[in-house]
């Protein structure tokens, strides 16, 4: 049965949509990639930022959700304020280390 003839049989009302329904085969969810109990939240961004995060994601071969949440969980260990240092200075201190120095 087509995707048609199952609109108009589930619009007529009859019970042939059931029995199709129960004569169905199961169907393999994927399977999570974490044992990790985790909360969906919608997030809207701008085309050009999600193309740059998708890009980003393609190129460590992971998905954008995967990638959204290592950033946000880095993120939040920046404001960790239990550190000794705290990344985000040390974030800093390494990126000036890096840029050439005027001579």
């Amino acid at each position: 049965m087509n995707r048609n003839d199952a609109t108009k049989q589930f619009h007529s009302g009859g019970d042939r949509l059931a029995e199709l329904i129960d004569g169905s085969h199961p169907v393999e969810l994927p399977t999570p990639d974490t044992d990790t109990p985790m909360v969906s939240r919608s997030v809207r961004l701008p085309l050009e930022t999600y193309e740059r995060v998708r890009a980003a994601a393609e190129a460590r071969d992971i998905g954008v959700t995967t990638l959204m949440r290592q950033w946000i969980e880095a993120g939040l260990a920046d404001l960790d304020e239990s550190t000794t240092v705290s990344l985000a200075d040390v974030r800093r201190a390494l990126a000036a280390l890096s840029r050439p120095t005027a001579a």
